[in-house]
């Protein structure tokens, strides 16, 4: 993982003028990037009328001390699995940590930590994720409709969905404003 060909602990934004539509203004943080493939969850969106405080109810976990923070669309693949982009400083059963900058955790314990005040200090929940097969994100790298970036903090847990792809633009050097769909000609 440390190959600077691969991806894992950054940000991919998508391009103006991606062709699939479920990545419009995407910013995903990318959990996993190598030979095999990739793994990313998308935080560049949330899903409307659904906050924590409904998703602990449906997995019937008292809410405690969990604020109703939104849930995130982490991406197409297996939409009602959840996952918690999560600091490092908790851990359960199954937390994997990516690149020494954040950890994923995808089972009921980091919900039932976090309602009880005991989980990870900063923490963003999604459902679903982004998922590539073998090659396929390199191929995708290789035309135009993605940036990675690395990112900071900051931008994975004080920055608002709606406000996170300009902001991770604008910190790559990059004004939003001037970015367009396609391509004119000369």
């Amino acid at each position: 993982m440390d190959d600077p060909h691969y991806l894992t602990g950054q940000f991919l934004l998508a391009m103006p003028g991606m062709s699939d539509p479920r990545f419009d203004r995407a910013v995903i943080a990318m959990c996993s990037h190598d030979a095999d493939g990739a793994v990313g969850i998308g935080l560049g969106a949330v899903i409307a009328g659904l906050g924590l405080h409904d998703l602990l109810d449906q997995l019937e976990i008292a809410h405690g001390a969990a604020p109703n923070a939104p849930i995130h669309f982490g991406g197409p693949v297996e939409p009602r699995r959840g996952f918690v982009v999560h600091s490092a400083d908790w851990g359960g059963q199954d937390s994997i940590a990516v690149a020494g900058r954040w950890a994923l955790s995808g089972t009921v314990d980091v919900l039932r930590a976090i309602a009880k005040g005991a989980g990870p200090t900063r923490w963003v929940v999604a459902l679903g994720y982004a998922g590539w097969d073998q090659g396929q994100l390199d191929a995708e790298l290789a035309t135009p409709g993605w940036l990675n970036v690395v990112g900071d903090d900051v931008l994975l847990y004080d920055t608002d969905a709606a406000s996170r792809w300009a902001a991770a633009m604008t910190g790559a050097g990059v004004d939003p404003q001037l970015l367009v769909a396609g391509a004119g000609n000369a």
